[in-house]
């Protein structure tokens, strides 16, 4: 199945299993959803995740805190295929005063909020997660 957009798709599927409050999510395997998933595992928004070459999946273990709330409370696309947002490093924004992160394309690589500001590039910012 074809995706206009699959950074919204991935963003989609793991709102919604966390709405559900799924353990995992199964979803298509690609570069830029894998450094999206390593970055938010990285910051501790994920708990892990398991590459599935042969079907093309990635299963993404969703984190949770004391009476299985979701340590994710919102993902929001920024950037989108009909208007796409571009910011310079000074201008990335501090998500929820610093509690958030923002996920950035650079030409560096995709890359948090706060790495992109120490390495002084800007680039698209893909979304927001709080």
């Amino acid at each position: 199945m074809a995706h206009h957009d699959p950074i919204s798709d991935l963003l989609t599927r793991i709102r919604n299993a966390k709405m559900a409050k799924h353990r995992y999510v199964d979803v298509d395997m690609s570069k830029m959803k894998l450094s999206i998933i390593k970055i938010l595992e990285a910051q501790g928004f994920l708990d892990h995740h398991i590459v599935n070459d042969d079907k093309g999946l990635v299963r993404v273990f969703i984190k949770y805190a004391e009476g299985r709330e979701p340590v994710m409370q919102q993902l929001q696309r920024v950037s989108k295929p009909g208007l796409r947002r571009y910011v310079g490093y000074k201008d990335i924004p501090k998500v929820l005063g610093g509690m958030g992160i923002a996920i950035l394309s650079t030409p560096k690589g995709i890359v948090d909020g706060a790495t992109a500001r120490q390495q002084k590039v800007g680039g698209e910012l893909l979304c927001t997660i709080w």
